[in-house]
């Protein structure tokens, strides 16, 4: 039986009128998520992938919205035009590293259900428009409800 853990990644301001979504799949054929468009608030997409662990011991992860080799795992934001968004101005995806969830982390989300992994990431850059690319600064991942 795979295990599974829930993460929530809370969007912060993105810019209004613009669709974003967590992404499923890779490369050309991938599909959007939890599809939101953002009007001056914080937008939540919220969850679940699959546990497992690398040759150390080390938490590892997978699941079709976990991107990126082994030690740089991640998940894609999509915006605007990826996103779905036909007519938008913008286009491209945050990535959301999955760096610096501990085995500590792990063994308090699976001693209590009710816990949750939870990141914060700006959701506009410095110009304006949405933040690309991947999440700088990144404050990491937290245990939660």
């Amino acid at each position: 039986m795979k295990q599974e853990i829930t993460l929530r990644i809370t969007l912060e301001s993105p810019p209004r009128g613009v669709d974003y979504g967590i992404q499923k799949g890779s490369g050309a054929v991938y599909e959007t998520l939890q599809k939101q468009r953002s009007v001056n608030e914080n937008l939540r997409f919220e969850f679940t992938i699959h546990l497992k662990t690398d040759k150390e011991g080390l938490p590892d992860f997978a699941g079709p919205v976990v991107q990126g080799p082994a030690g740089g795992r991640f998940v894609y934001v999509d915006i605007g035009t990826y996103a779905g968004q036909r007519d938008s101005f913008y286009a491209g995806r945050l990535k959301v590293p999955l760096r610096g969830i501990t085995r500590e982390m792990i063994e308090q989300l699976l001693a209590d259900p009710g816990n949750i992994l939870t990141t914060t990431v700006p959701g506009t850059g410095k110009n304006g428009s949405p933040n690309y690319a991947t999440v700088k600064p990144f404050d990491g991942w937290a245990v939660g409800k």
